[in-house]
């Protein structure tokens, strides 16, 4: 499944589903891709699918298609509608790849993969604390990924207690020590050697001030609009700041190298063109 530039190559098509999913930057990212790699018969678009859509959308894709990207709400009904799932999509409780091949469907996660390079391309390699903002499934992915660098505890602070525990159950599984408190109580779990703030929009605003004060790295998984109130407080404290499009593009690189069957992705042109593009935005 690696396309090609020779005439008559077979059309190749994967897209990202969701809903909404019209404001998704993965198109751009995977069509720089294959530009760069010189598959030009492949095609990416963005599809509006909601949970109770996916299983007939799937059974309605014909053999040119070669993957799917999953975002909201649709990570964890994949898992029921896919053949087989990766070890890692099992463990973190949601799927954002469908590869397609031979007629299967493989559900896999690559939000840990894009998280924990986001991170060390930051040089935040091995962070042995950590306050993560949010309960939901970025968060899961979070903790996965902290726990894979080497960091041994976090705090898990969340509107909801209750409705964090399956993320805290993902760090546990992991082996990271997890505690779960309300979200107005961050400031009491400061400081930590790294912020991670999976709140949407500017949820996380109210945080902005203590979290710089208090020396930590911040990871904000959001990426438009940049930067955050949290981030830019942090980075005017002096703080490292890495932010949502990095995750973005290296969990997008993991999947174009699943799909594809190819290792060479061109990182690079990925993330100009994603940049290019955030900056036509803005």
């Amino acid at each position: 499944m690696t396309g090609g530039t020779a005439a008559g190559a077979a059309v190749r098509r994967a897209a990202v589903l969701g809903s909404p999913v019209a404001h998704s930057l993965s198109p751009v990212l995977h069509r720089a891709a294959y530009a760069a790699m010189g598959l030009d018969s492949w095609t990416y678009d963005a599809i509006e699918c909601r949970e109770d859509g996916l299983a007939a959308l799937l059974d309605g894709l014909g053999p040119e298609w070669a993957g799917l990207s999953l975002t909201m709400p649709l990570k964890r009904v994949a898992l029921d509608l896919a053949d087989s799932v990766s070890d890692l999509a099992v463990a973190v409780g949601g799927a954002n790849t469908i590869v397609l091949r031979d007629g299967r469907r493989h559900a896999d996660n690559t939000d840990v993969h894009g998280i924990e390079t986001a991170l060390t391309e930051a040089g935040l390699k091995a962070p042995q604390s950590a306050l993560v903002l949010g309960g939901g499934a970025t968060a899961a992915s979070a903790l996965a990924a902290l726990a894979r660098l080497g960091t041994a505890e976090a705090v898990l602070a969340a509107r909801s207690p209750e409705r964090a525990a399956g993320a805290a159950e993902v760090g546990e599984r992991f082996g990271l020590a997890v505690r779960v408190v309300a979200l107005d109580r961050v400031t009491a779990h400061l400081p930590a050697e790294l912020v991670v703030s999976t709140l949407p929009g500017r949820a996380a605003d109210a945080f902005a001030g203590p979290v710089a004060a208090s020396g930590a790295a911040l990871f904000d998984v959001v990426y438009a609009p940049w930067p955050t109130v949290l981030a830019a407080a942090v980075e005017r404290a002096g703080g490292t700041v890495v932010g949502g499009f990095a995750m973005l593009l290296h969990q997008a690189v993991r999947q174009v190298a699943l799909m594809t069957g190819r290792e060479d992705v061109p990182v690079a042109a990925m993330r100009a063109a994603g940049e290019a593009e955030l900056a036509r935005r803005a």
